[in-house]
């Protein structure tokens, strides 16, 4: 690799890490809705407000600000695997994956992106398995905010609650809807630039722009499967948030997203509704 290319995946992963760091509160509010926990209603009536920054201040309010960034520091840790370890492993395993350009003013060619298609894959694949046992431990510690267990308080007390409950398998609870959603948006965003820049997109400069494009619109699509890996996060474990009556014990993801699926809510937390307080959601 370059020196060239080294500094650009170091300047890479300092963005993704201030992006994180800024926007873990949001991130945090984020998962509480995903899990299905609602903040007991006011008292009185109060103004329309989004349902993140109704979380966000329960938060704050019961932890302080610091409280907000609860979970934080495995989230880091993964990200810093995710971004480091995959290149380490491929070039370890002797792996056999060229880099493929794709953005060029000529002809599409559909070998170069079913190429580019396994690259991501493959990486993407390697991505998730290194960074999610972090990812548990993230969730877990900020679903702890929902039953206030003790045991989450700190990185490595999170670690060892996980391993009482679970085990080694208890790091990688939901981790097949993860990287089954992953991959299908990986899958379905190289078939569709393939032909967006074949019949819509001709020029250079714009095709940069087409794959993280169709990333973020492919990942509205399979965020259910974020949804279901969140909730299984927690699930088979002694927390409140992964029990009844905060959550129905999953003997697997599969139940977790029929059950999901039969009360529509596959995409809770994907929206910032506006809700009044305490009496019900603002369509």
């Amino acid at each position: 690799m370059s020196l060239i290319a080294i500094e650009a995946k170091i300047a890479e992963l300092i963005i993704q890490l201030v992006a994180a760091t800024i926007l873990h509160p949001i991130k945090y509010a984020q998962v509480l809705i995903q899990l299905g926990y609602k903040p007991p209603p006011p008292q009185e009536p109060v103004l329309i407000k989004h349902i993140v920054f109704e979380h966000l201040s329960l938060i704050k309010t019961s932890d302080g600000f610091l409280g907000c960034y609860r979970g934080l520091s495995p989230a880091v840790f993964g990200l810093v695997a995710a971004n480091q370890l995959p290149a380490k492993i491929i070039y370890v395993a002797g792996l056999d994956l060229p880099e493929v350009n794709i953005v060029t003013d000529g002809e599409p060619i559909i070998e170069n992106y079913m190429k580019l298609c396994r690259r991501d894959m493959i990486v993407h694949t390697l991505s998730v398995f290194v960074s999610y046992p972090f990812h548990v431990i993230s969730i877990r510690m900020m679903a702890s905010f929902i039953g206030k267990e003790n045991a989450y308080c700190s990185f490595p007390s999170a670690v060892a609650a996980i391993y009482r409950d679970n085990g080694i398998c208890g790091f990688f609870h939901g981790i097949m809807p993860k990287l089954l959603g992953d991959l299908t948006c990986v899958a379905i965003t190289g078939l569709l630039a393939y032909h967006v820049n074949k019949y819509f997109i001709k020029t250079k400069d714009l095709r940069y722009y087409t794959v993280p494009a169709l990333t973020i619109v492919n990942s509205l699509l399979t965020y259910p499967m974020v949804v279901v890996s969140t909730c299984m996060a927690v699930a088979e474990s002694t927390m409140s948030a992964g029990n009844p009556p905060a959550m129905p014990k999953y003997p697997c993801w599969q139940a977790c997203w029929m059950d999901l699926l039969k009360n529509k809510q596959l995409m809770r937390g994907c929206s910032l509704n506006l809700r009044y307080a305490g009496s019900g959601t603002v369509s």
